[in-house]
């Protein structure tokens, strides 16, 4: 049982996540397995985050820091990363164990007042839209042993995809499909799982793509699998450790990166130029391309992007106005 009275964490541990899963102890008990490990999934989500912001303590979260956490999981909803329903999750978990921590309800947060409206225009220019921009994160992630985490952000940016997609890219195979048909398929860590026959490529526009393919399938022959997913570790693990390496790192340079979403908007933006010859109307601050192209473009990034809607391509480049 947690002691209010207790030091760190309220007496649930010196460790956060530790802390929370030992709070979810205590307020179930014994029965509940399914509901405490989903709960401690998403615990650790925000573990990560307080110690991305030197937070290493639950007595020092307030309800700024909440609303902090609150505003980058809307950020996550708005650029397509996750669900709402997921992002409500992931709030109410932090409710959950705060509450339970505490003895109180003082920092409950409403989720659908964060996350249940999505914003669908992207305004903002993003930090890594120059493939050199990534540069100081990855070269000082593979210097200190984080290579894989590296090689996954430059593929998430280099072909548009979603972490999981990159994560479970099959690198040897895509290099072949690369080098032979000049486009690689995207069938693994799709969003909502994909339909039998159906096809997601994506396009071969650079000579970097091919390097950083053979690159990735050098590293994945290393961990002998289908991807480059650390063997020693199942994907939830895999995923909070690469999210909490990447965070730390761009925090550390202070580069503006926010997260891998960031390279897969840079993505979009970059390939919107090279149909259109217009800069995306995110950078431009106006849409510049005549309306025929500007549709058309979004159509090709919508399925390069596994979305397949229009709409959700403001999210990534910005109005169609």
């Amino acid at each position: 049982m947690g002691n209010v009275g207790g030091t760190r964490n309220y007496g649930y541990g010196k460790q956060l996540a530790w802390a929370g899963k030992m709070a979810l102890a205590d307020r179930y008990g014994s029965g509940h397995f399914g509901t405490k490990a989903t709960h401690e999934e998403r615990w650790n989500q925000f573990a990560h985050y307080l110690k991305a912001q030197g937070i290493n303590n639950a007595r020092k979260v307030d309800k700024t820091t909440v609303e902090q956490y609150a505003q980058y999981v809307s950020t996550l909803v708005n650029r397509g990363d996750i669900k709402v329903a997921y992002a409500q999750n992931l709030l109410s978990t932090v409710n959950v164990v705060l509450s339970t921590m505490r003895k109180d309800t003082v920092l409950l947060i409403k989720p659908a007042q964060w996350v249940g409206r999505r914003s669908h225009v992207r305004t903002s220019v993003i930090h890594s839209q120059k493939q050199t921009d990534l540069k100081p994160p990855t070269v000082f992630l593979t210097q200190n042993g984080y290579e894989t985490v590296a090689i996954t952000a430059l593929l998430t940016r280099a072909f548009g995809l979603r972490f999981k997609e990159a994560s479970m890219l099959n690198c040897t195979f895509a290099l072949r499909q690369a080098n032979t048909l000049g486009r690689i398929n995207i069938t693994q860590g799709t969003k909502g799982g994909r339909g039998k026959g159906s096809e997601r490529w994506v396009p071969i526009t650079h000579h970097e793509q091919i390097a950083l393919l053979t690159k990735a399938s050098s590293l994945q022959k290393q961990e002998k699998s289908k991807n480059i997913i650390p063997s020693d570790k199942r994907y939830v693990q895999w995923r909070d450790q690469a999210y909490y390496q990447w965070r730390t790192v761009n925090k550390k340079l202070k580069t503006g990166i926010c997260g891998f979403h960031d390279m897969r908007a840079a993505y979009a933006c970059q390939r919107y130029q090279e149909i259109t010859g217009c800069a995306a109307p995110t950078i431009a601050g106006v849409r510049r391309a005549d309306k025929t192209l500007d549709t058309q473009a979004r159509g090709i990034l919508s399925q390069e992007l596994g979305h397949n809607r229009l709409d959700v391509m403001a999210s990534y480049i910005g109005s169609r106005r």
